[in-house]
């Protein structure tokens, strides 16, 4: 018994997705009155599903690829570099002009004018 070769995702989801638009376009341009509407429709769907199961699949190989290889992703520290210190994001989502954050930057400094933190 002979087995199928199997297609690369990133074919099948530009393939896919290119197929979904096709039928866009056509379900727009013609205005089908009918139960061919529907069928379009819901091949359209279709085609849309098969699209981000492939590219989700060929995001779970290249991520397996990596870890089988050893190259793990840099973890993000979780922390902005450009966020200066003692203010988070309630903080500056609270604050509404740049004067704002400027007197909150100015309340935290020392009087020599370095920061205490």
């Amino acid at each position: 018994m002979t087995r199928i070769p199997r297609i690369e995702t990133s074919l099948t989801a530009v393939a896919s997705s290119l197929a979904a638009v096709a039928v866009l376009v056509t379900l727009v341009w013609w205005r089908p009155r009918s139960i061919m509407a529907v069928v379009l429709a819901l091949l359209c769907v279709l085609l849309v599903m098969i699209a981000g199961v492939s590219v989700t699949d060929s995001r779970q190989r290249r991520a397996k690829a990596r870890e089988q290889a050893g190259r793990e992703p840099v973890e993000w520290s979780g922390q902005p570099v450009a966020l200066p210190s003692g203010l988070d994001a309630d903080t500056l989502e609270a604050l509404d002009s740049r004067d704002a954050l400027r007197m909150a930057q100015e309340r935290r400094r020392a009087p020599g004018g370095v920061s205490d933190r």
